[in-house]
């Protein structure tokens, strides 16, 4: 059980690795969970790259607080990072998946701390309503309706208060994240967000920094293949040599 600086506490778990200089924090979904079995498969095959630091976000799963949706989360991401230096862990990067690869790149660029970035399927901007997976989520966060039923049927308690001031944009804290490199993952097959975004963060973004838009991939934990996580174990790896 970790604590953030304003004093949630976040479940989470630490898988060792044989390389023991490479930390990776793994920050999930909205609504996800590292419980969730897509999660845990994707903790399993980057623990061959470093330790792994997987944590549930505030308001979702056991760990306390409600979700601000990719507000108030760097600080739970902050909190992963710094266990992962108390651990022992030298080199230290963040993969995000959707949410969590929203907040991945705002903590990286507001916070610093970490040695490189990896965003799965995560947006570039806020208030997207044009998809109908991207509808259903707004539904979930802005109406007392939605924001009930995520909190019966996945556990994720959502704050009813609107975001004041408004957070800065994934796509403009990319700019900051450099010279830590950082790694743009989509799928071309994205139900969520279309290829715009991923667009706008790699333009968003100074140098180093790589896209991969990758043919027949959906949509964050649940479509990232073993094939598709080794290969960001190894960019991770490669930038830690």
């Amino acid at each position: 059980m970790l604590r953030t600086e304003d004093g949630v506490r976040i479940d989470a778990a630490h898988t060792p690795s044989a390389r023991t200089d490479v930390g990776i924090v793994v920050a999930h979904g909205f609504t996800g969970s590292w419980r969730d079995r897509p999660a845990r498969r994707i903790v399993h095959v980057l623990s061959g790259y470093g330790g792994v630091i997987a944590f549930d976000f505030r308001g979702h799963g056991r760990s306390g607080g409600e979700t601000t949706v990719g507000d108030r989360e760097i600080l739970d991401v902050q909190a992963a990072v710094r266990h992962a230096r108390v651990v022992g862990y030298s080199s230290i990067a963040v993969v995000g998946f959707s949410m969590g690869a929203a907040v991945a790149v705002r903590h990286a660029g507001l916070r610093g701390g970490v040695d490189a970035v990896v965003a799965v399927s995560g947006p570039a901007r806020w208030y997207y309503r044009g998809t109908r997976p991207m509808r259903q989520v707004h539904w979930a966060i802005e109406r007392p309706a939605g924001r009930w039923a995520a909190r019966v049927a996945k556990r994720t308690r959502i704050a009813r208060e609107e975001w004041d001031p408004i957070p800065m944009p994934p796509h403009e804290a990319a700019g900051l994240i450099s010279p830590a490199p950082l790694l743009i993952v989509h799928g071309d097959a994205d139900t969520f967000f279309p290829l715009d975004h991923p667009r706008q963060l790699y333009d968003g973004a100074r140098e180093p920094k790589e896209l991969w838009i990758e043919p027949g991939f959906g949509h964050a934990e649940a479509a990232a293949t073993p094939e598709l996580v080794r290969r960001i174990g190894k960019w991770i790896s490669s930038n830690f040599s």
